[in-house]
This record gives C-alpha cells, sequence and structure tokens, in this order.
C-alpha cells in the first residue's frame, strides 16, 4: 500500500496481539513505544505508538514509578484528556480524570498552593475521582504529593517533581493504598495546539468505525483566546426583531467562563461546566439533551460536591447551543449568573431574552467545540 494509507505491516493478529513494531499513516511513520496492559478492558490486547522522529507531550513521556503492571489504554486516554484540560493554564491547574471526562479541574487563585489547587479539583467530586488519573502543568511539590497519596490514585502526570515529591511517591510504607500508583514525566506540554491556527499539516485525530473504515478530522481547537474573545449574545427572529444580552458579567466571572470553555473542550458532548473561583463545581456530560446535561451537572453538585463554594453567582459553559431557554432557566435557578455557549439554534433570540430577564449574562462563542469521543 502507498505511503498515502495506512501500511500492511500495521495489520494485527487478533488471535495473539503480536502489534507491529511499526505503521504508516499518510506519510507518517509511528513507532510502537510498548505493549500495553490492556487496551479499554481486559481481553482486548492495545499497543501504544508515537510518531516516529518527534519529541512531544505525550510520546516523550517518563514513567519515574511503575505501578504493579504497565499501561493500560485507558490510562493514556486520560492522560490525554487531562493534559488537554491543563495546557490552556499559565497558572497552576491540576485536571481529575475519570473515563476520559474530568471530574473535576481547578486553577490557581490568589495564594493558593498546588496542593490546594489539587484538592479543589478533587472534591469536585471526590468520589468518581477514586482511581482517576490526576495531571498537572506545574511542578508537583512533597505537600501535593502527601495529599494525592491519601486516596486511590491510578496515575500522576506533570512536566516535574520536586525530588521530595518522588520520595513520597514511593513511600509504599506509610501510604499503602497508593503502593502502585504510577508516576509519569510529560513532555513539554506548550507544544500541545491550543487554538485555531496552532496546528500544523500532520495534527489530526483518527477515528476508527466498527467494520475498521477510519474518520481523519483536525484536532478539536478554539478561537477563543483570552477573555477578550468572549462576545455577549446577539440574535435576530421575525417576532423579537434584534435581541442582546443586557446583563455582563464580573471579571472574575468572565475569567471562570474562559476556564469553563477551556475545560468544556474534553467533556463528552453533550456537556456542561459549571465554575467558580477557578474550581469546577459539576460537570454535566454525555447527555443526549442539553438541558439534561445541566440538570446532571446540579444533581452532581447537591450530591457529591464536598468543597467550601456556593453555586451561587458561579458561571456556566456549554459545547453545544441551547435550543430552547429552558437549560438557561434550569442553571439560573440554581444561581448561574453568567453562561458561554455557541449561537445556532433557531430560538436564540429567545434564549437571549430569557437570560435577560432571569438576570443571566449570556456570552456567544465562535465554535460549537462537541468532543463526541
Amino acid at each position: 500500500m502507498s505511503s498515502g494509507g495506512i501500511s500492511r505491516n500495521s495489520y494485527l493478529s487478533k488471535n495473539t496481539g503480536d502489534f507491529a513494531s511499526e505503521f504508516i499513516i499518510n506519510g507518517e511513520r509511528y513507532e510502537k513505544v510498548e505493549d500495553l496492559r490492556y487496551g479499554t478492558n481486559p481481553h482486548q490486547p492495545a499497543a501504544y505508538y508515537r510518531k516516529a522522529g518527534t519529541v512531544s507531550a505525550i510520546g516523550a513521556m517518563q514513567i519515574l514509578k511503575n505501578g504493579k503492571s504497565g499501561l493500560s489504554q485507558t490510562n493514556l486516554e486520560d492522560i490525554s484528556y487531562s493534559l488537554n484540560i491543563v495546557k490552556y493554564f499559565n497558572d497552576p491547574a491540576c485536571a481529575v480524570m475519570k473515563h476520559v471526562n474530568p471530574s473535576g479541574a481547578a486553577m490557581k487563585r490568589c495564594s493558593e498552593t498546588t496542593r490546594d489547587v489539587y484538592i479543589k479539583a478533587r472534591d469536585c467530586d471526590a468520589r468518581a475521582a477514586f482511581g482517576s488519573v490526576v495531571a498537572f502543568n506545574c511542578n508537583v511539590d512533597r505537600e501535593t504529593a502527601e495529599e494525592i497519596m491519601e486516596s486511590f490514585v491510578e496515575c500522576v502526570v506533570a512536566p516535574s517533581y520536586s525530588e521530595d515529591a518522588l520520595v513520597a511517591f514511593n513511600d509504599g510504607e506509610t501510604f499503602k493504598l497508593n503502593k502502585h500508583i504510577r508516576i509519569i514525566k510529560c513532555g513539554d506540554i506548550s507544544s500541545l495546539p491550543k487554538f485555531v491556527g496552532d496546528e500544523k499539516p500532520s495534527d489530526y485525530t483518527l477515528k476508527v468505525l466498527a467494520d475498521g473504515s477510519l474518520v481523519a478530522a483536525a484536532p478539536l481547537l478554539t478561537h477563543i483566546r483570552g477573555v477578550n474573545d468572549i462576545k455577549s449574545a446577539s440574535a435576530e427572529s421575525k417576532t423579537l426583531g434584534t435581541v442582546k444580552s443586557e446583563v455582563n458579567a464580573s471579571a472574575s466571572q468572565l475569567d471562570d467562563l474562559l476556564m469553563a470553555w477551556y475545560i468544556n473542550i474534553s467533556v463528552r458532548s453533550n456537556g456542561v461546566v459549571i465554575v467558580r473561583n477557578g474550581q469546577t463545581l459539576c460537570v454535566g456530560t454525555g447527555e443526549q439533551d442539553r438541558v439534561g446535561a445541566v440538570e446532571q451537572a446540579i444533581a452532581k453538585y447537591r450530591a457529591k460536591y464536598q468543597g467550601s463554594e456556593s453555586i451561587e453567582n458561579s458561571v456556566m459553559s456549554s459545547d453545544g447551543f441551547f435550543p430552547f431557554p429552558d437549560a438557561v432557566e434550569t442553571a439560573a435557578a440554581v444561581g448561574v449568573r453568567a453562561i458561554i455557549a455557541p449561537a445556532g439554534s433557531l430560538k436564540d433570540a429567545d434564549v437571549i431574552k430569557r437570560a435577560n430577564e432571569l438576570g443571566v449574562a449570556l456570552y456567544h462563542a465562535p465554535e460549537r467545540i462537541f468532543s463526541h469521543h
């Protein structure tokens, strides 16, 4: 087969799990790093590949402490999605991932420590954080390591660790629950594309369909580079004319909206993210209807949130438009006061009008960010 497709030596013997040492897709050569513990489930053999001749955030990661057994496909996917969140933040940030969705994420505010940031991310949903993958965009110190070791975590991934943090991670006698935790040093996460235009021609995603067919797509990135790109909602309708959002978010709410938007890129659609003071309060994910995602997020907050933040005066992002005002009404009823979502609904004007009535600042994003994994 030509180098424009997948070369024959990429074929897998399904009976033995004997994966080829390399394969070629669209002229790019991929080399096998290692066979994995398993794929998505233990009966599925799998292998991990990276682009040959490149140094990258995930392909160049180093295992500083291995667990009882090696990595699985599920570990790698959670590592990938968690780094895809923390890459957006300049201040220390943490994402706690379970089943390729964040159970919680947080970034540093004011004088908070890295340990504080981790606790905020974990306690959004501490129950779901059990057995999670935890990612940081900053150095992990001993205090943070000791806090991580107090509950069961599968993997930690970060660009660097202090020497005494590594001592704590290896202390299997004191922290018996996490004796087999995996500690991973990632490559340079600033090399990961973030915004539309950052991607290289070789940056694409592949989805394998049930019959082995492939869908190749550009990576999911955003046009929103900062709070100045967050624009007040405006729409027209035959019955209402031009309707504009009449409520303005505060500076801190705009910062939280930006954070919620960046996190939502790595939330399975339909997804919403509710944030306050640099911390997710709840994440609604994988719902078939938009208002259902909002209801799920609120139910999680009420049942599982363990932090000190109230949902009153929080903000929310939505990865798709609101087909009706009901999702905005549901969010406003619990105290959400600013929302960002893409436009595109036939009822955009009605949604904006209702947001104005409810005292909710509504902003329109320039794109939809469905993560349909």
